[in-house]
């Protein structure tokens, strides 16, 4: 039920949450007693219901999250300092990508992603990153989810994205041209974990037109395998 909630619609009645999870309302009505009861969620007037403060204070206790956020933060906010845009670790969430931290300032872009909101891997910059690096079994998994289109230049066909994947390996970090949402760009690089394994990645995200892909590439390369070698020297 938790998952219902989205960035877009944080608030929801007890109809459209019966609705989403194909529970009869009064299970939900049941469930979501229990849940304002231990603090996960509270009502906000009206008969609805939004995410409390509670899960964000247990999600920072994750260690895997908590470890590396703390490995990523300094190359992040050099990194900002570098781009004076918004900058972004993520980690790979099913088909998602997942914001785990954001650096940005009055400089940069206004978008929409915050810290524990998720976007689709297929027109994000870190989610290509888990795709070119995840394996065929991540992308199948992308595609049969379907590949929607939130933007006139979000890639939608399969082929298309497969040999825009195939790029973004040679090239070392991966790139998105307005995929996500109108007027934006990026472009992200991976977090290698234990064995070389992809684990997450750091992007830098801002205006298309005042974005230098080109000069920006290598400065988020580096972030990223600073907290590669970060995480190796005991984060």
């Amino acid at each position: 039920m938790l998952d219902a909630f989205t960035s877009g619609e944080p608030e929801l009645s007890l109809a459209e949450l019966a609705a989403r999870t194909g529970l009869p309302k009064p299970t939900v009505h049941r469930l979501l007693g229990d849940l304002v009861d231990w603090g996960a969620v509270e009502r906000s007037g009206a008969g609805h219901y939004r995410l409390a403060t509670k899960l964000f204070r247990l999600g920072q206790l994750v260690p895997r999250h908590r470890l590396l956020r703390e490995a990523a933060l300094p190359q992040l906010e050099h990194l900002h300092q570098v781009s004076r845009e918004n900058v972004h670790l993520a980690v790979p969430d099913s088909v998602y990508t997942l914001f785990v931290e954001k650096v940005t300032g009055s400089q940069a872009t206004a978008i929409r992603s915050r810290v524990g909101g998720r976007l689709p891997s297929h027109c994000t910059a870190t989610g290509k990153v888990f795709l070119a690096w995840g394996g065929q079994e991540r992308l199948r998994r992308v595609v049969e989810a379907g590949l929607p289109r939130l933007t006139p230049r979000t890639i939608v066909l399969p082929g298309l994205l497969h040999r825009d994947l195939e790029r973004t390996m040679e090239r070392g970090v991966a790139v998105t041209w307005e995929e996500a949402e109108h007027g934006v760009s990026a472009v992200a690089a991976p977090v290698l974990g234990a064995g070389g394994r992809v684990i997450a990645a750091v992007s830098v995200t801002g205006r298309t037109q005042a974005l230098d892909v080109d000069r920006l590439s290598q400065a988020v390369r580096s972030a990223a395998n600073s907290t590669s070698t970060a995480l190796s020297a005991g984060f």
